[in-house]
């Protein structure tokens, strides 16, 4: 057996740059670890079977819900819960994230739309 080998975040988010285009650095227990840089605003939307778990990395992203906004900053993260409507934010001009969420999440939920990215690239 070779060993895992570790995953240099930096270098992952250098090597792209299109906002809301997730990409995915691994995968563990039909989980999948992604990486996304969020620019502006994304959509409201929910998923009705997958909680997501959103990591900021660098900069700091706010989380709209329809009862309220929450901001996570850098080195913070936070779960949503499945079935809760949403709307992710870069606050600034740009927010890297890692995700954490099941292989089957389409990341527009049931809103889906121009923004779904359906065939994700591994990094």
């Amino acid at each position: 057996m070779t060993h895992p080998e570790t995953v240099n975040l930096e270098e992952k988010f250098g090597r792209f740059t299109e906002a809301w285009s997730p990409r995915i650095v691994g995968e563990l227990n039909g989980q999948q670890v992604k990486l996304a840089r969020f620019r502006g605003e994304f959509l409201w939307h929910a998923h009705e079977h997958e909680d997501e778990l959103f990591l900021v990395v660098r900069g700091t992203m706010r989380m709209g819900f329809r009862d309220g906004d929450v901001l996570v900053r850098e080195g913070e993260f936070l779960i949503v819960p499945r079935g809760v409507e949403h709307c992710p934010a870069a606050e600034g001009d740009e927010t890297w994230v890692m995700l954490l969420e099941p292989a089957s999440t389409v990341n527009t939920g049931t809103a889906g739309g121009e923004r779904t990215v359906t065939d994700l690239e591994r990094l």
